[in-house]
């Protein structure tokens, strides 16, 4: 997944507590600084990225090779910051390379030490210039994190979008606190997944009996339309739908899902399942709207209780899959056209919202392998 780091060194330090409480309550808790690192410590649960040996990931480059300070050598191998990193790692300290392009030597350098270090920061004057397409494309194999120094948004999306992958991440050194909000939301935005969710037919509603339900009530709030994908076959998942909407019987609780019985599987982020059994508070699930696009959201709470329980089938050109839900007037599936509907209003021809994935799971990963699920 893409990520942002945020560096506010060069900054008073009230300029400077701003930009890093407004960057951890938009999710990025990676902070860059050398001058402040005992009061940035006391902000918040953060990950400190500086060139003191106490930092939870080192920097090197600062004031060595990496920008400019110390002459490169002409043989790599007796690079000072090679050196230094490769003594850092050890150790078994994480460690961040930090590379000014302005050569062609210090692309080389930044190469070297891609292939040493577990972050590789690019700072270049400008990026529509800078051969960040071969520094990416030279360090693929490797496993190293490439991030790209920027000072604004567009900077920031160029850096994220360059070739097929783009860099890893960004270190955004903003001078508009605004910079760091609209970072985060393009982050958020290119880190969605989307399921190509088709109209299956509904094939058979009846009730089978009791069983232990699972309701999932999520850190989120939901709107009409969205839901979690659940079902009993792991490659044919039903778009249950939150409870957002009021009822006669119960207000609504759009951060919850009544998502079906313990055995049942739950799409989470990666295209990976589940059981609804497993999944327990502060784990990650995705909710899923009528289109197919998601969000990664933080459980809060799962309540397991016994209910009376519902068997629902659907087919999509042959292809049959079912799920079982609690039987009561408030739990709904989503339709063609994205409207909720009730499971006790559900008639056989009815057509409702599924995700169908050919691969076979195991342990909850796809795979291309044989699987009969019944």
């Amino acid at each position: 997944m893409k990520f942002a780091w945020i560096m506010a060194e060069g900054k008073n330090w009230d300029t400077k507590k701003q930009y890093i409480t407004t960057a951890l309550e938009s999710g990025i808790n990676h902070i860059v600084d050398f001058t402040d690192t005992e009061k940035i410590k006391k902000l918040g649960n953060l990950t400190l990225v500086s060139d003191l040996d106490s930092s939870d990931i080192i920097l090197v480059g600062r004031n060595a090779e990496g920008d400019g300070t110390l002459t490169i050598p002409m043989d790599l191998t007796e690079s000072k910051d090679l050196e230094t990193i490769s003594s850092l790692k050890r150790k078994g300290k994480t460690v961040a390379a930090y590379v000014e392009i302005s050569s062609k030597k210090h692309e080389e350098l930044a190469v070297k030490l891609g292939k040493v270090a577990d972050y590789l920061i690019l700072l270049g004057k400008d990026w529509t210039v800078i051969p960040l397409e071969n520094i990416i494309a030279d360090l693929q194999g490797d496993n190293v994190k490439i991030i790209a120094s920027v000072k604004n948004f567009d900077e920031a999306k160029l850096a994220l979008e360059t070739l097929e992958y783009g860099t890893d991440g960004v270190l955004l050194n903003p001078n508009e606190i605004s910079q760091i909000k609209k970072v985060a939301e393009f982050l958020e935005k290119i880190d969605s997944e989307n399921y190509s969710l088709v109209p299956a037919t509904i094939t058979r509603v009846e009730p089978v009996g009791s069983g232990d339900r699972v309701c999932v009530d999520t850190c989120s709030m939901m709107k009409v339309g969205e839901g979690m994908l659940i079902g009993s076959y792991s490659k044919g998942l039903f778009l249950v739908h939150s409870e957002s909407l009021e009822s006669e019987y119960v207000a609504s609780r759009p951060f919850r899902v009544n998502a079906g019985p313990v055995h049942a599987y739950i799409m989470t982020p990666g295209n990976k399942t589940r059981y609804l059994s497993e999944i327990e508070t502060g784990d990650e699930i995705l909710t899923v709207d009528s289109e197919g696009n998601t969000k990664t959201t933080v459980v809060g709470r799962v309540k397991i209780e016994k209910r009376p329980l519902m068997l629902v089938e659907a087919e999509y050109e042959g292809f049959a899959i079912r799920t079982l839900l609690q039987n009561a007037e408030t739990i709904r599936l989503v339709q063609e056209n994205g409207k909720p509907k009730s499971v006790a209003e559900l008639k056989i021809g009815d057509k409702v919202m599924v995700y169908l994935d050919k691969s076979a799971r195991h342990f909850g990963m796809a795979i291309e392998e044989t699987i009969i699920e019944k």
